[in-house]
Order: C-alpha cells, then sequence, then structure tokens
C-alpha cells in the first residue's frame, strides 16, 4: 500500500535535533554577552526571557496549550 506525504519525520527531525543544537547556541551566546563582563543582571533577564519561549514550545510541541487554558479559565469561575 502507498502512503501519503507528510511531516511526521522532518517534525521528529526538527524536535531531536534543531532544537537542542539552537538551546545550545543560545546558551553558549548568554554566557559570552554578558557572564564574562560581570553584567548577571542582563544574563538573567535574559535567561528568563529563554525559559518563557521554551514553555510556549513546549506548549505548542505537546498540545497541552487547551488543558492549561482551562485551568486558567477555571481559575477565574466562580
Amino acid at each position: 500500500m502507498a502512503q501519503g506525504l507528510g511531516t511526521g519525520s522532518f517534525r521528529n527531525w526538527l524536535l531531536d535535533n534543531l532544537v537542542p543544537a539552537a538551546l545550545l547556541i543560545v546558551a553558549l551566546l548568554l554566557i559570552w554577552l554578558g557572564g564574562g563582563r560581570g553584567e548577571n543582571s542582563q544574563v538573567m533577564r535574559r535567561v528568563l526571557g529563554v525559559l518563557v519561549a521554551l514553555a510556549v514550545l513546549g506548549l505548542a510541541v505537546t498540545g497541552a496549550g487547551k488543558d492549561v487554558g482551562t485551568w486558567l479559565a477555571n481559575l477565574f469561575r466562580a
């Protein structure tokens, strides 16, 4: 049987190879840009931005965004 084209294997390759390499590059840049000059507050601000971006990426990859949205909506419901 012939199978249709899909993006599943490409998505898996991106998650397995490109995302860790990009995170390594970002970490090295953070250390290089601020760590050597003693600007620890600047580095921590950037690290916080990276953590927020990783959380958004994790929600997008796992599909848990709907569950998080439901949980947030339940916080404000009487």
